[in-house]
Parts: structure tokens; C-alpha cells; sequence
């Protein structure tokens, strides 16, 4: 699985981005699929997660209420919707794949494959 992240960008407080992660390979289907991020001088920290059905998703508490995580298995995509951006999200996005596929985790070390990032920067 070979996978590429994209739509970032710089932004005000307040404002939306959508992030994009697009794969190659008929495997990304059946795999689960998260979206961390890491901040400059800071440890790479999850942000949130989908299966590989889509049917069940987990946020980090930062995220929860106002990102939304979805995939298009037909177009091998999944997207992070970022609502009322802060300062504090500033960092680069990765997403990656956990061939676990139904069960969400939260640690780095789980996910086999990663995209490139992305940057998000959000100022204030």
C-alpha cells in the first residue's frame, strides 16, 4: 500500500481544511486507516482513525467534535474533515495504514505503511 497526503495548507483560527489521503493497492480496502500528526519538536500524536468498512471511527480528545474521518473504498481515499482550526493544530498531517482493518489504534508502531504528510499551518 503506497499512500499520499494532501490538501494542506495555512489558514486563520476558525477556518476548515480537508485533508485527503489517497492509496494504490486493492489491500487499502481491507485496512484500517488513521491520521496522525507532529508538531516541530514534539512526538508524532494520533489525531483519528477509521476501519476498513468505514462503520466505525475513534478521535483523540483534541479531535472529537470537531474532525470527521471518511472513506471511499470505490476511489481508495479517506478524508479528514478539520473544522474550527486552532493554532495548537499546526503540525504536519500523516496518514497511514493498520492492516488490522478492524480494530482502531493509536500508536504509531501499529501502522505498516505511511504517506509523506502533509502541513497544516493554522495562525491566529
Amino acid at each position: 500500500v503506497q499512500l499520499q497526503a494532501s490538501g494542506g495548507g495555512l489558514v486563520q483560527a476558525g477556518d476548515s481544511l480537508r485533508l485527503s489521503c489517497a492509496a494504490s493497492g486493492r489491500i487499502f480496502s481491507r485496512t484500517a486507516v488513521g491520521w496522525f500528526r507532529q508538531a516541530p519538536g514534539k512526538e508524532r500524536e494520533f489525531v483519528a482513525a477509521i476501519t476498513w468498512s468505514g462503520g466505525t471511527t475513534y478521535y483523540s480528545k483534541s479531535a472529537k467534535g470537531r474532525f470527521t474521518i471518511s472513506r471511499d473504498n470505490a476511489s481508495n481515499t479517506v478524508a479528514l474533515q478539520m473544522n474550527s482550526l486552532k493554532p495548537e493544530d499546526t503540525a504536519v498531517y500523516y496518514c497511514a495504514a493498520d492492516y488490522s482493518g478492524g480494530i482502531l489504534r493509536d500508536k504509531p508502531y501499529f501502522y505498516e505503511h505511511w504517506g509523506q504528510g502533509t502541513q497544516v499551518t493554522v495562525s491566529s
